[in-house]
């Protein structure tokens, strides 16, 4: 028991449920690395895929299969009317506000764009951006009920 004395000892259990908020920051967040991912691709001119799982039945045996596909990702960027590289970034099918009536960040080149990313990305993991993505949430919500 000497070993354990030398450790400080607490009554406190791993909670069960991570909050809601948590769930949709980690979600937004892999996302941006997935943005983050097909931009650095882009740039070095290799083709960068995400594998997902997809169920289907067997016609021939009744049986499901999973097989691995290649999820598409659409990158969140466009050039603007004056060249320059806007992006937005996206919640769902919802572009979040990053600013009141400013939806989207202004950038040079593909290397800026990587470091506007990234930047988002570590505000979303700050919870900089909680608000803007609960609205996203609720708005995507009400879409779904009748």
């Amino acid at each position: 028991m000497s070993a354990l004395n030398s450790l400080k000892l607490v009554s406190i259990k791993k909670p069960t449920h991570m909050p809601v908020i948590v769930v949709r920051r980690n979600k937004l967040s892999s996302k941006l690395w997935e943005q983050i991912q097909l931009a650095k691709s882009q740039i070095e001119g290799k083709p960068f895929v995400v594998l997902k799982h997809k169920t289907y039945k067997d016609a021939e045996t009744g049986l499901k299969k999973q097989v691995e596909m290649p999820k598409r990702i659409k990158p969140w960027w466009f050039v603007s009317e004056n060249g320059k590289v806007c992006v937005s970034v996206k919640y769902g099918s919802w572009t979040i506000e990053l600013a009141k009536g400013k939806p989207s960040i202004e950038v040079a080149n593909g290397d800026e764009l990587i470091k506007a990313l990234e930047t988002v990305k570590q505000a979303v993991e700050a919870g900089e951006l909680d608000g803007q993505i609960e609205t996203a949430s609720a708005s995507l919500r009400s879409g779904f009920k009748h």
